[in-house]
């Protein structure tokens, strides 16, 4: 399935970090349902040589487009962090970030700490 027609970004725009994400994060879908989201860290992957960050948000960008649910997704390289803007559905961000940390196992879901 296209990436474009499917509204998630080309990899190329998830290397983009210059719009404040506040400004273009989906709030709801197109029934003006809300839409959930989730953070997965991938510690030090900035560091990393082109290739190897390249390598990585090509195996992000290949398992979200496995998820028609996932309206939005946005890598931000300075800090790390996978945004994942999704349509609701029981269980879906956990499965998502376990297929995320399938091929990327150095990444982390970004959660609460419960009280």
């Amino acid at each position: 399935m296209d990436a474009t027609r499917r509204g998630l970004p080309r990899l190329s725009a998830m290397l983009d970090c210059g719009t404040p994400l506040w400004k273009v994060v989906p709030l709801r879908d197109e029934h003006g349902l809300p839409l959930s989201d989730f953070m997965m860290f991938v510690p030090g992957l900035r560091k990393q040589a082109r290739p190897v960050i390249e390598n990585t948000l090509q195996k992000m960008h290949r398992v979200l487009l496995k998820y028609q649910e996932v309206v939005f997704a946005h890598f931000n390289l300075p800090t790390n962090l996978l945004w994942v803007s999704l349509k609701n559905r029981p269980g879906l961000t956990l499965e998502i970030a376990a297929a995320i940390r399938e091929c990327i196992p150095a990444a982390v879901l970004v959660g609460l700490k419960p009280d």
